[in-house]
């Protein structure tokens, strides 16, 4: 990745942080490091913590962000979220479901735009 992309990244996250925090999530962490893996977002409301995986490309990408989300990816989240559990969240007593949401950030003009998809692979929490 590009440091262009990296910082479009960076702003990317910050954009979806506050598209939450609007919406009445309270931010647990951003980029949580599990060993090897790594979570975009964690974020809490009321009995829900939801995973976001934040997804952006830039002018001329191949890929729209929301196909971008491999398989490959998509089981590393599951185990990410698996350690997540085990590690952190287990020990919370408000906690009784995760789920996995996507977030799609484009930049236009200066403008972000957010397209979110809520549990973005089913996992029915």
């Amino acid at each position: 990745m590009t440091a262009r992309g990296a910082e479009r990244g960076k702003q990317a996250e910050a954009v979806v942080a506050d598209y939450l925090v609007a919406r009445d999530f309270r931010i647990l962490g951003s980029n949580v490091r599990l060993g090897p893996l790594e979570l975009d977002i964690v974020a809490q409301r009321g009995d829900l913590v939801a995973v976001v995986e934040v997804r952006t490309r830039g002018p001329g990408a191949l890929q729209g962000p929301f196909e971008s989300v491999s398989p490959t990816k998509r089981a590393r989240l599951r185990r990410a979220i698996a350690r997540l559990w085990r590690e952190r969240l287990a020990t919370m007593p408000e906690v009784q479901r995760v789920r996995i949401d996507v977030a799609a950030v484009t930049f236009e003009e200066g403008q972000a735009r957010v397209e979110y998809v809520e549990d973005a692979f089913g996992t029915g929490a």
